[in-house]
């Protein structure tokens, strides 16, 4: 198992645009190592979803544990419903602050699994928030960014 540290704002690596992985590469021990440290770092922290960037690695990789652990290499958001819903988002890399952030209530995302296979996802519900607010730290965005309300005082 090897941890990594969460960046916490207002460390500007995390408004850095990832990179995203060639496909030769995510074989690569350098990737693989990032895909186990990003999982591992996401259970230890109790989190549901962690963007490479957040541990300093600016590689299009998320991690998600909603429904068990999904790997996404270089996901992207393709399609998006109509209605949207307000849901309370914190984040390990802005620690004690929570807010409303309104978002699609699903999305439909293509990637590549950790074996460079593509895949695409139907989500709603959670898995659907936490793909979003994932997605948009691969892009420099943080949810704070989109707060609508705040539901605990914000700290930046």
């Amino acid at each position: 198992m090897n941890l990594r540290a969460v960046l916490t704002h207002p460390n500007d690596r995390l408004r850095q645009k990832a990179k995203e992985v060639p496909v030769g590469e995510i074989a690569s021990k350098e990737i693989q190592q990032v895909i186990d440290d990003l999982v591992d770092t996401m259970g230890v922290e109790n989190g549901v979803g962690l963007a490479a960037p957040q541990i300093g690695a600016h590689r299009r990789i998320i991690v998600t544990d909603v429904d068990g652990v999904l790997v996404l290499v270089n996901p992207e958001i393709i399609g998006k419903s109509l209605r949207k819903i307000d849901f309370e988002e914190g984040c390990l890399s802005v620690p004690g602050v929570y807010g409303l952030v309104r978002r699609h209530r699903e999305v439909k995302v293509r990637a590549l699994n950790r074996h460079g296979e593509p895949i695409t996802i139907k989500a709603s519900g959670l898995l659907a928030i936490v793909l979003q607010h994932e997605t948009d730290h691969l892009d420099g965005i943080l949810f704070t960014d989109k707060v609508v309300r705040y539901t605990s005082p914000p700290r930046m």
